[in-house]
């Protein structure tokens, strides 16, 4: 389980494709101080398993079912990635639950500065809507983000100056695409509705 809060920007330093699998390298600084073999790290959002760690560097190895729904399967040499190490019995929730479990990917629509500010804009496949709430929570490559307003399956987020500079926000560009974790709960209300209305 993960926070959403973004501990460090990694540099994806290698990709290679394995049969279905693809293996990633990463150099990292701040998570690799006690990283270990079998430990789980998000990446961009998608928890996955440290297979091999070194001083510098760690790799994980990314199944068909991850490339498929998430954005790990475009990563190449050089592409900037948030990281987070998952939560320990002390660790403070900053942000909210985050499981690392992606739902899958939304395309960013228009990037706005405000002052000092951004806000950006996701369209969101159609049947993630009914998991959306205005200031509801949602995690956007792994970063714990407030829906601040939704317009038909557009949703915006405001990014503060330190969201932005702590994480590959301020990378993005319009048309990029980004993994998209829907807040947990939500989705078990949802299952639990779904369930109350069949057995009705």
């Amino acid at each position: 389980m993960f926070t959403g809060i973004i501990e460090e920007i990694g540099t994806c330093i290698a990709a290679r494709n394995e049969d279905t699998s693809r293996c990633l390298l990463f150099s990292a600084q701040e998570v690799l101080s006690d990283l270990e073999v079998n430990d789980s790290i998000a990446v961009n959002g998608v928890c996955q398993t440290v297979t091999i760690r070194s001083a510098s560097d760690f790799q994980v190895t990314a199944v068909a079912e991850t490339l498929k729904k998430t954005t790990l399967s475009s990563l190449k040499e050089g592409d900037k990635v948030n990281l987070e190490r998952a939560v320990t019995p002390m660790t403070r929730l900053g942000g909210h639950i985050v499981q690392g479990h992606i739902d899958g990917v939304a395309r960013i629509t228009e990037i706005r500065p405000t002052g000092g500010s951004w806000e950006f804009f996701f369209e969101l496949p159609d049947d993630f809507m009914r998991y959306i709430s205005s200031h509801g929570s949602i995690a956007i490559d792994g970063v714990s983000l407030t829906v601040a307003e939704i317009r038909g399956n557009v949703i915006k987020v405001a990014i503060i100056p330190h969201t932005f500079q702590a994480t590959i926000f301020q990378y993005f560009r319009t048309g990029d695409f980004v993994n998209i974790e829907l807040d947990a709960i939500a989705k078990m209300v949802g299952r639990l509705m779904d369930a109350s209305v069949r057995n009705t």
